[in-house]
């Protein structure tokens, strides 16, 4: 029994290494010593056996140093500079490459190029919006950093919860004060400016629905513009005039910009909160310089620009370049501008071929949104800058007179004199796209107790 048994033991202690010396055993079948007549080259070894001999049978004859040199370059041409003449193994197969070389460089561009993105071309909710003004100078749409939407219709102000889907009134003016011209959010998402058509604007705290303040003798007649600038509330009103507002002090008014000659109809100020940009019904395009206006410089603004042909509303401060500027003329103008706020350059204009009545620009991709009037009424995404049409969104029947952006930069609420709020999914998903940059600075009302 143990005589028997003890072969198999041995047998089965190495599996692996036995295998492989009888695989190897079975495809050479060949003696190291036996040359493998199959790798051989025969007339390369039959001209090496036989130079050798004619070279010592005619001495004289191979002496010649040019014929030496001659050999030598026919040896090296033909690659006879080999030392064996016999071959004991096989040649080394040819690697077979995965991929053809013709197929390569197809397959890298396909891997590298970026898919491209959906567009819905129908929007994804529409709400009623009954009583909204068709006002070409008013700005009566925005979306907070809470993801609460404003909205003023008529003498109204409506807070819709993009979270919640839930809708609540924040106020409504008597007709005295009203209509409301402007709503504006605060950065930190729970106040909200509302500006009328008395001239007034009042601040509000969402959360609660408590009146903080009104501001008043800042301007002589309605407030149609409105944008922060940290505790700054800046206000642009039909007197042509531009307005600074702490609103942490009781003397609001801090600055006033005098360049425009008729209605502010829009107001934007940069990221970095140096540069301001305004538009007017008198075609005029400002940028105005934070640093200058508190300056004695002759001229309060730093560019005066006047390419428009029309009133100037929509305007876009670029997210990715922070010294260019999109700006958008009304019916008679049609165009698209794009300035460099440095050197005040117009550095492209697009003819849109219908009003421009607002602009946004795509927070992920470099792609701007502009809304249109007649004829179409609707919203175009182009790709920048070589300003070529994405897509084309239809669906109002009355021009888009306002846009809003949310928070994390993929849907846009646009708002028609048709009286229909619609949302639209046209930057991308919020799963796909870079989460924006949640603004957490509650300067502007930190110390209620100081705001009379």
């Amino acid at each position: 029994m143990n005589s028997s048994s003890t072969p198999s033991k041995t047998k089965s202690q190495c599996p692996l290494q036995e295998q492989l010396l009888q695989r190897r055993n079975s495809r050479e079948n060949l003696d190291r010593f036996i040359p493998n007549r199959s790798a051989m080259d025969f007339d390369y070894a039959h001209y090496m056996l036989t130079e050798g001999v004619k070279g010592k049978e005619n001495p004289s004859a191979s002496s010649s140093p040019s014929r030496e040199a001659y050999r030598k370059q026919l040896a090296e041409t033909f690659n006879m500079n080999r030392t064996r003449i016999l071959a004991f193994k096989n040649k080394p197969p040819t690697p077979v490459k995965a991929i053809p070389d013709e197929f390569s460089s197809a397959v890298h561009q396909v891997k590298s190029a970026k898919p491209r993105r959906h567009i819905p071309q129908t929007s994804e909710k529409t709400l009623d919006a009954p009583d909204i003004l068709d006002d070409y100078y008013l700005n009566l749409l925005d979306w907070g950093s809470s993801n609460v939407l404003s909205i003023a219709l008529g003498q109204t102000v409506y807070l819709w919860d993009a979270s919640e889907g839930a809708t609540s009134e924040l106020v409504t003016v008597d007709e005295e004060s009203g209509p409301v011209t402007s709503v504006k959010w605060a950065p930190d998402g729970r106040h909200i400016a509302v500006g009328l058509n008395n001239s007034e604007v009042q601040l509000w705290d969402s959360t609660s629905n408590r009146l903080l303040r009104t501001l008043k003798g800042g301007h002589r007649s309605r407030v149609g513009a409105m944008d922060w600038n940290n505790h700054i509330l800046t206000t642009g009103g039909m007197d042509g005039q531009i307005v600074n507002n702490d609103v942490r002090v009781r003397a609001h008014v801090v600055e006033t910009y005098r360049g425009h000659h008729q209605e502010v109809c829009g107001l934007k100020w940069s990221a970095s909160g140096q540069q301001l940009a305004s538009g007017g019904n008198d075609n005029v395009l400002h940028i105005w310089d934070r640093s200058m206006a508190s300056s004695n410089a002759p001229t309060q603004w730093l560019h005066r620009l006047e390419e428009h042909t029309a009133a100037v509303k929509a305007l876009a401060w670029c997210p990715f370049q922070s010294n260019l500027l999109a700006s958008g003329g009304g019916g008679g103008d049609r165009c698209i501008k794009f300035w460099n706020t440095h050197t005040g350059s117009c550095l492209n204009s697009v003819d849109t071929g219908s009003q421009v009545c607002s602009l946004l620009w795509n927070k992920n991709e470099r792609e701007l949104l502009s809304s249109h009037g007649f004829t179409q009424n609707q919203l175009t995404l182009w790709k920048y800058p070589s300003m070529v049409k994405v897509a084309e969104l239809t669906g109002h029947t009355s021009r888009v007179l306002y846009m809003a952006q949310s928070p994390d930069g993929c849907t846009v609420a646009s708002a028609a004199g048709d009286e229909t709020l619609r949302f639209w999914n046209v930057f991308g998903t919020p799963e796909v796209a870079k989460p924006a940059a949640t603004k957490t600075n509650s300067v502007p009302f930190a110390h209620l107790n100081r705001i009379r």
